[in-house]
């Protein structure tokens, strides 16, 4: 008993101490002042301990201009006021701040103080500045101690005054007995004049050490100098504008009794000849905005020491050429952006309207039952019945039938085009495309009305016996094009026969004889023209003779044999070839002739040769025309100029009952242009126009894509950009894309699935990507044709950021202004010649108030530099330390704002 008692009591007795123990009183944190300073200590000792790059796994945030900058905030309280610390920081190792005279991405602190890393410390209000002098002065100096407890060499700053202002007061420890203490303030209206001049600058810094007024006209006081100039071009878009204006200036002068519209006209005129883009291949179809808006050519003058003020008013008249530093700053036009909000008009926007009629043909059998909404009975297409005035559309197949689209040669196309199974761009088909990208707003209804109205006017030429327009007429189908160009292709060459008998075409001879006509036929393009020697037989059996076989004679009267004229093989488009094929695998084997086409060419070939050669037989013409069935027979000797050859017929040839003997007995001896035509144009024509009035609606959308996408990148294609070996990478791969993307639609694969068209959708997104692209290549090389460097490395830089983000959303437009190229000492006069002398009139311009013009410009905003250094006592400074900057002031703005951040740095 007396052992647990004495136990419970020492017990009691622990239990005493504790509770004396947590109601401890630790009379430094007794205030709400002290405890303030406390908690900023703790926040600062644990970011310090953390580091800069554990505090990105904190929760520190990137800053979005500043690439290298990061961010990491806490949030405190005092005296019933919450205040929010933010701690800005970089990952770099380098230890000191960025060079401000290159960096425009850098932090208005670090810009303003010269410092890298910094501790901003506001209230979280409406405002987030301290209005309350004494306030600010208080809470700055909580955060100089509690950096000072922890040894902490961050500047703080604190927000003072108004927002607008975006004034600062800060301190900083150095680490020994110097602070260094920060100001900042902005005058955003009614700056002096004597501020506005670089000698009045030197002078307000010069009062901030100077012990008097007249110490600033005795005393020669070394300051450092460095300066910033930034000139901008005028926007590409305004000067545009104010051509225009002269332009209707002079026209008013010079028509001045003209009416209106005579001087309405002649504007427009001017107006068209002067978009930056009147030479472009697209400018036939649309108006580029300038995907360059201006230029900012950015000074710079590196540090130099200045001792007085007159020097000072003597570098204010100095030419900007003696910069040592010269930087170029693109702006380009927010339409190269994808969070673009206004409408872009070019090839991709409307080629997506294109597919979006592609969609709907899908509903109808025939293009006649778009026309009328009412029969159409569908709500969307209804709703989409905007068809242009008739006027609009006259004009469309006024141009469409002009003949005055030059033929691309082939060294011209992009060697990939051909992998599109659309239409050449100069041909008729692929311009009626491109109309109909832009014809109303490329709805269903509007193709379908163009295209009756299309079909209606080539009938009209095949009636009329005129030569189709934008249509060539050589005699061969190019078959790897659309089945709609061939057709009109085809019907091209049929208008042509027509006009040969009916001897109006251009082709035809004068005179009508069996020679002419024989002529005007063009060899067999099956070999035989091979050594044909030109010569003229007397013998008035022969006709049709093109010329004798070099060292071949006719086995039964040893005479020279004749190659004769034949008739041209029948030319046929793609189905008709794919017919040809079928009958061919329904009728048997090639030999024994599965169509009529075959026998008909062969027996014209007999009779064209039997023609030639009166005496030939069957074995010579078999040894002209098939010479792999004739087997001659080896000999030597004496009996190996012997007559005839020893020589005989293959087995093929010679077996009973072979079908090409029995042809050449019933062939009679005829000349090429006395036979019948293997085509007969007449119907060959009315069938064509039969597919064309009666094509299925989906059918011609399906070729009219494939066609638009490949005359809108041949029309690209055709662009000068300086050749940028990035774009035309670019092209050749948006070549092979769309070659691969279109190919169901050549398979007649999409009405059994929807997919192709999300695809073909998605392939729009490219296009626009490269149209993008392709524009601001042919923009940047007009205005540095003679300094092609500087083109090159704004594009480069520009694509190597956008093509990471395309889909995605382009990086943000101050990144992408920040992209500075240096100029080169032999490149100044083209970057100086940028900058036109501005006119009185403008109304941008204001009276000029600084110094430093660049062809009549003042600077858009000058930043410049004033430092002061001083040698220090050896006990204060590190030995590796020889002087220090006392002061420092940055100035920066225009002649209508003025911003001056001073830091001093003092012995306490």
């Amino acid at each position: 008993m007396a052992s647990s008692s004495k136990k419970k009591h020492e017990e009691e007795d622990v239990g005493e101490e504790e509770e004396e123990f947590e109601h401890f009183d630790d009379f430094t944190l007794a205030s709400s002042w002290e405890r303030f300073i406390s908690e900023i200590e703790a926040v600062c000792r644990r970011w310090l301990s953390t580091g800069p790059k554990n505090l990105l796994e904190k929760g520190a945030v990137q800053l979005g201009e500043q690439k290298n900058l990061y961010k990491i905030k806490s949030e405190l309280k005092y005296a019933m006021k919450n205040y929010c610390m933010e701690y800005y920081f970089e990952i770099s190792n380098s230890g000191k701040a960025a060079d401000w005279n290159w960096n425009a991405t850098l932090h208005e602190l670090q810009l303003s103080f010269g410092v890298k890393e910094f501790m901003v410390i506001a209230p979280q209000s409406a405002s987030g500045v301290i209005l309350d002098s004494p306030e600010a002065s208080k809470l700055l100096s909580a955060v100089a101690i509690a950096f000072s407890n922890c040894s902490s060499l961050w500047p703080a700053f604190v927000p003072v005054h108004d927002p607008s202002r975006k004034a600062y007061i800060g301190i900083q420890n150095m680490g020994t007995v110097f602070t260094r203490r920060f100001e900042g303030d902005l005058i955003s209206s009614q700056v002096p004049v004597k501020l506005m001049h670089l000698e009045g600058l030197y002078e307000l810094f010069v009062s901030k050490f100077a012990f008097s007024s007249s110490d600033l006209s005795t005393h020669l006081f070394k300051v450092h100098f460095t300066m910033k100039l930034t000139y901008k071009t005028l926007p590409y878009d305004e000067d545009n504008e104010a051509a225009v204006l002269n332009s209707e200036s002079d026209i008013i002068t010079d028509n001045g009794g003209d009416n209106n519209n005579n001087n309405n006209n002649n504007i427009n005129i001017n107006r068209n000849k002067l978009q930056w883009d009147d030479d472009c291949p697209w400018s036939e179809w649309y108006t580029a905005e300038d995907p360059v808006k201006c230029f900012e050519l950015v000074a710079i003058w590196e540090e130099k020491m200045v001792e007085s003020s007159m020097e000072m008013a003597e570098m204010e008249n100095a030419s900007i050429h003696e910069a040592q530093k010269w930087f170029i700053v693109p702006e380009f036009s927010s339409y190269l952006t994808d969070d673009y909000s206004g409408k872009l008009v070019g090839f991709a926007s409307q080629l997506r309207l294109l597919i979006d009629a592609l969609a709907m043909s899908l509903e109808v059998k025939f293009m006649e039952d778009f026309v009328s909404a009412e029969t159409s009975g569908s709500d969307k297409l209804r709703s989409s019945a905007v068809i242009p005035p008739p006027t609009v559309l006259d004009r469309v197949l006024k141009d469409l039938c002009h003949d005055g689209s030059e033929v691309i040669p082939p060294e011209g196309r992009h060697r990939s085009s051909r992998l599109i199974k659309g239409a050449p761009l100069e041909t008729l088909f692929a311009q009626f495309c491109l109309h109909s990208l832009w014809f109303g707003d490329c709805n269903i209804r509007a193709i379908a009305v163009l295209w009756i109205e299309f079909i209606r006017e080539v009938r009209w030429y095949w009636e009329e016996s005129q030569p189709l327009p934008r249509m060539p007429t050589n005699s061969t189908i190019d078959l790897s094009t659309c089945l709609v160009n061939q057709k009109l292709q085809m019907l091209a060459i049929c208008i042509e026969k027509k006009r040969q008998q009916d001897g109006t075409s251009d082709n035809s001879s004068d005179t009508h004889s069996v020679e002419a006509n024989e002529e005007s036929l063009n060899p067999s393009s099956r070999g035989k023209e091979e050594g044909l020697v030109k010569e003229r037989d007397s013998t008035s059996k022969r006709s049709g003779s093109a010329g004798v076989v070099k060292s071949m004679m006719l086995l039964k009267s040893h005479t020279n044999m004749h190659a004769p004229f034949t008739q041209d093989p029948p030319i046929m488009t793609e189905d008709m070839h794919e017919e040809r094929l079928h009958a061919v695998e329904v009728l048997g084997d090639s030999f024994s002739f599965s169509g009529q086409l075959e026998k008909d060419i062969l027996s014209s070939d007999m009779s064209a040769f039997k023609a030639a050669n009166p005496d030939a037989i069957f074995e010579d013409f078999i040894r002209w025309h098939s010479p792999k069935d004739w087997e001659e027979e080896e000999s030597c000797g004496p009996s190996k100029d012997k007559w005839p050859p020893e020589g005989r017929l293959s087995d093929r040839m010679s077996e009973s009952g072979n079908s090409w003997r029995k042809i050449w007995n019933d062939s009679p001896p005829l000349p090429a242009s006395q036979q019948k035509p293997f085509m007969d144009p007449n119907r060959e024509g009315e069938k064509i126009l039969h597919y064309l009035e009666t094509v299925r609606p989906h059918q011609l959308l399906e070729q009219m894509v494939c066609t638009a996408f490949r005359a809108a990148i041949d029309t690209l294609n055709q662009t000068n950009f300086g050749g940028l070996d990035n774009m035309t990478t670019k092209i050749d791969q948006l070549y092979l894309t769309l070659a691969s993307s279109l190919r169901p639609l050549q398979a007649n694969k999409l009405l059994g699935d929807t997919e192709i068209l999300q695809d073909i959708k998605r392939l729009c997104v490219i296009f626009q990507h490269v149209e993008k692209l392709l524009t601001l290549a042919a923009s940047l090389h007009r205005k540095f044709l003679q300094a092609p460097r500087l083109s090159q490395t704004i594009f480069n830089d520009f694509r190597n950021s956008y093509l990471p983000k395309m889909g995605k959303g382009l990086v943000n437009k101050e990144e992408k202004k920040n992209q500075q190229v240096r100029v080169g000492v032999n490149e100044r006069d083209v970057v100086t010649g940028m900058f036109v002398q501005p006119s009185a009139n403008q109304s941008w311009r204001r009276v000029l108030s600084m110094g430093n013009l660049l062809n009549g410009h003042e600077p858009v905003f000058r930043e410049i530099v004033f430092a002061l250094r001083d040698r220090v006592d050896s006990s204060y400074h590190a030995p590796n330390e020889r002087e220090i900057e006392t002061h420092r002031m940055y100035i920066c703005g225009t002649s209508n704002d003025l911003r001056v951040a001073l830091s001093v740095t003092s012995c306490d």
